[in-house]
């Protein structure tokens, strides 16, 4: 008997993701709740991390670089004083220093840390190495010498202080950037060593914790198709930065088939766009596709099927 290939369902999930769990488990789960066909994420949260996880159901997996290259915030706890293999706080220890910086010092350290940045990945992470990922390579004790690569950091503050050993950052940041290496970071430019012990995203491009859900409360509604539909965001959620753009009936069939548009047909582009714009073009409130402005022409470069939850018609607008 073959496998069940599940409902084409269009949307996406905000899930606020536990403790403990990876996020492609997390998708897993979420997928044979919906019963979805296809299902992506928006972004990979470590297992020892909580929050924002943009689960993308259907056409919405469409959009996952939009929200890829969204930008995001954190806030995490830097343990100072520890290093460890992994930069939070189940590897094992493997330096230790006795200096505990000043807050003053600690918001002295931020500045160097902002901006666009070359940033020392976590040797505990995903990124491949001669074919090999680089956490398999320090499990078995040949841990890679990662190169320093591009970063984003747009904001840190430093927003609380426990106690001595302990400070709390809230971070906003582009795509790529490791708060694991953030983390250490800190602490070495403060003249000591440090860890990450408590990280939670609060929010991922247009998702924060505004309409997230745990995953104990989606098995809660296990039986409930109506309440889970309920829970979906619009597909073009995921395209809020991008300007939209009516189109008529005509136009929108002509976008499916591939064909361009001509800026001379729409004085309300003639004036306003410009070579390389990207526009979501809608059709009564409905996404339709993605399009470029070029040479004079409204192109396709991303087109969206009808979106259905089931046999219910979603209203995108």
């Amino acid at each position: 008997m073959g496998r069940r290939k599940g409902q084409e369902i269009d949307g996406w999930l905000v899930v606020d993701k536990d403790l403990h769990i990876g996020s492609t488990d997390v998708v897993n789960k979420a997928r044979r709740l919906f019963d979805a066909r296809k299902a992506g994420h928006g972004g990979t949260l470590d297992p020892l991390a909580t929050g924002i996880l943009p689960v993308a159901f259907g056409q919405a997996t469409k959009t996952i670089p939009y929200i890829m290259d969204a930008t995001k915030r954190y806030r995490f706890t830097l343990f100072l004083g520890e290093s460890r293999t992994t930069d939070d706080r189940e590897g094992e220890v493997v330096l230790t220093s006795d200096h505990r910086p000043s807050d003053e010092e600690l918001r002295a350290a931020l500045p160097a840390l902002t901006g666009d940045i070359m940033q020392v990945p976590p040797v505990y992470s995903a990124l491949k190495v001669d074919g090999e990922r680089s956490y398999d390579l320090a499990r078995a004790g040949r841990p890679p010498d990662l190169p320093p690569r591009p970063a984003r950091v747009d904001s840190i503050t430093l927003v609380e202080r426990p106690d001595r050993d302990h400070a709390v950052f809230e971070v906003q940041s582009g795509k790529g950037v490791y708060m694991r290496s953030l983390a250490r970071d800190i602490a070495l430019a403060c003249g000591t060593v440090g860890h990450i012990a408590v990280l939670r995203r609060t929010k991922c491009g247009p998702f924060d914790e505004t309409h997230a859900i745990t995953l104990d409360k989606l098995v809660q509604n296990d039986d409930k198709a109506d309440a889970l539909s309920a829970l979906l965001r619009p597909v073009s959620t995921a395209l809020a930065d991008i300007p939209a753009l009516a189109v008529t009936e005509a136009e929108a069939q002509a976008l499916r088939y591939g064909q361009s548009l001509a800026l001379s047909d729409r004085a309300d582009l003639m004036l306003t766009a410009q070579d390389g714009d990207v526009l979501q073009a809608q059709e009564g409130g409905c996404l339709v596709g993605l399009c470029r402005v070029l040479e004079g022409r409204l192109k396709p470069i991303r087109i969206f099927e009808s979106f259905k939850y089931g046999d219910r018609d979603v209203d995108y607008s």
